[in-house]
């Protein structure tokens, strides 16, 4: 075999150990919080949890991931990404082991290092995928956002079942994904030895940026536009069983209606950064999100639970192009790794920020009117603000311009 033919296939092997990374990160920035929902109350009754300490299981990790993301995105020029992802794994399987060891105290504890492990893993992800697959940013985003929604629909729809099938309740039910999080690892390490034994490849490091990105109007575009379109997620996610009960929905139909709106998701959110990421602008796809989002808030006031799967159908289209078009930007919004590191990390922090105020909003307007019809006109106002910076972050322009 010549030199060049050794290159050549090292190079292959290099793209899919790659390829590998990116989909098993990715698979850990949801499923470990999502897992929650399902054995909720199982947790609880084990645990004697009252109400306050039950909200702490899934606010903690939102609240390190708007905390920390900016921080991890100024620490990120000291390692590799790829040793950066490494740590992410180590930091959240750390957390997934404190979770399930049923002490109180554990049990938070393992949700502050999960959210950390996971924040880590959101903000740089986007870099690697620039630094490495520089050619195929629009599809290697793609991968990452359906490894992300398909396993978060399959802890959703599974949890309870893998609690079951391995005979360990609640606990098995959130350790199952340690075994997500050792295959990362796995892949990971085997990228660390492969750049080891090929000092010609080259390595996948953050160079260091003084760019200030929150005097970049344009980062603050991309950065209000990912804070409403999560918030529009999160209100719906967080709400939907609520609103369809009072519209008279079985308990059972409501959870069909979210299983369409996740597995409506999937496919959206690989082929629409395939397409965003060949255009010069993308404000065609901000209109067309924004309608759907609009329409499907009209839907929910005035016609209830009528076309609900049609209407969840819409949600689904809608949020999986949101989101998709939310972590391209990170990429083809910079001039480098570096930068794209640093706007997802305050895109997400400004954006989870954002979207923490919406369910509290939304669930307190429905307090003052039971008819839900001031929840969704919130919603709606959320959408054309969106729409607003939405158009801003789409132009054909940096964020360092």
């Amino acid at each position: 075999m010549t030199k060049n033919e050794t290159r050549k296939n090292a190079s292959y092997v290099l793209m899919l150990i790659n390829v590998l990374v990116v989909i098993l990160v990715s698979s850990n920035l949801r499923s470990p919080i999502i897992s929650v929902s399902p054995v909720l109350t199982d947790i609880r009754n084990a645990l004697k949890l009252d109400s306050f300490q039950v909200s702490l299981l899934t606010s903690i990790p939102l609240f390190m991931f708007a905390t920390c993301s900016v921080l991890v995105s100024r620490f990120s020029h000291q390692f590799s990404i790829s040793r950066f992802l490494m740590y992410s794994l180590i930091i959240l399987s750390f957390g997934l082991f404190l979770r399930i060891t049923g002490s109180l105290w554990m049990l938070f504890a393992g949700s502050v290092f999960i959210g950390l492990g996971i924040c880590i893993g959101n903000v740089v992800t986007p870099g690697y995928i620039k630094n490495n697959f520089p050619k195929q940013i629009g599809l290697m985003t793609g991968i990452f956002a359906v490894s992300m929604n398909l396993t978060a629909a399959l802890a959703s729809g599974f949890s309870v079942k893998i609690g079951e099938w391995t005979g360990f309740g609640w606990r098995g039910s959130l350790g199952i994904w340690l075994v997500i999080a050792a295959l990362g690892l796995f892949v990971l390490i085997l990228e660390l030895i492969f750049n080891k034994r090929n000092p010609d490849q080259a390595k996948a490091t953050v160079s260091r940026s003084d760019f200030n990105m929150f005097k970049s109007a344009q980062a603050w575009n991309i950065s209000i536009f990912m804070g409403l379109q999560s918030l529009f997620y999160y209100c719906i996610m967080a709400w939907l069983p609520s609103f369809l009960t009072d519209y008279k929905m079985q308990g059972e139909s409501t959870g069909w209606v979210l299983f369409v709106i996740q597995i409506t998701m999937i496919p959206v959110t690989f082929c629409a950064p395939i397409i965003a990421g060949k255009m010069k602008n993308q404000r065609i796809l901000i209109v067309f999100i924004c309608t759907l989002m609009f329409v499907s808030t009209m839907m929910f006031a005035w016609l209830q639970s009528q076309w609900i799967y049609a209407n969840a159908m819409i949600i689904g289209i809608s949020n999986g192009l949101s989101f998709s078009l939310s972590i391209l930007f990170f990429s083809t919004k910079t001039k480098n790794s570096a930068n794209a590191v640093k706007i997802s990390g305050m895109a997400q922090s400004v954006g989870y920020l954002i979207a923490a105020f919406g369910p509290p909003v939304f669930g307190k307007l429905h307090d003052w009117d039971i008819s839900w019809k001031s929840s969704f006109y919130f919603l709606s106002f959320a959408v054309l603000v969106m729409f607003y910076f939405g158009m801003k972050a789409a132009r054909n322009q940096y964020v360092e311009d």
